[in-house]
């Protein structure tokens, strides 16, 4: 097996602050109807960049267009999290897994109409 090549480094001096939002277990029963609490903020930092011409084909999933962004990261985050960067928000929606060569994380941040959050 070929050794892990490492660009946390990389990733650490080129990387750019965004938030991810967790939902967040806690809630009550309102009117008999559960009521979930707040999402909870997390800061993280990453390589943000626009999708290439290659990424703007069309996919199984779907057709990409020029909002949706490429996330690099060394954290690794669940699909459907929900991010806000630059004040746009997104849901992580496809994961490229090099994990058995790099310590990367690459995901396709899809852009989202809105603000409705954890829906």
């Amino acid at each position: 097996m070929p050794e892990i090549m490492i660009f946390k480094e990389v990733i650490d001096q080129n990387s750019v602050p965004f938030t991810v939002f967790v939902k967040n277990d806690e809630g009550q029963y309102i009117n008999g109807k559960w009521v979930a609490g707040k999402p909870i903020e997390l800061p993280m930092t990453g390589i943000i960049l626009p999708l290439s011409n290659d990424d703007l084909k069309y996919v199984e999933s779907g057709t990409y267009t020029v909002k949706e962004k490429k996330l690099y990261t060394t954290m690794p985050l669940d699909i459907d999290t929900q991010a806000k960067y630059k004040n746009d928000y997104y849901t992580i929606q496809a994961f490229k897994d090099y994990t058995e060569f790099t310590d990367v994380h690459i995901y396709v941040m899809r852009w989202r109409e809105g603000v409705d959050l954890l829906d």
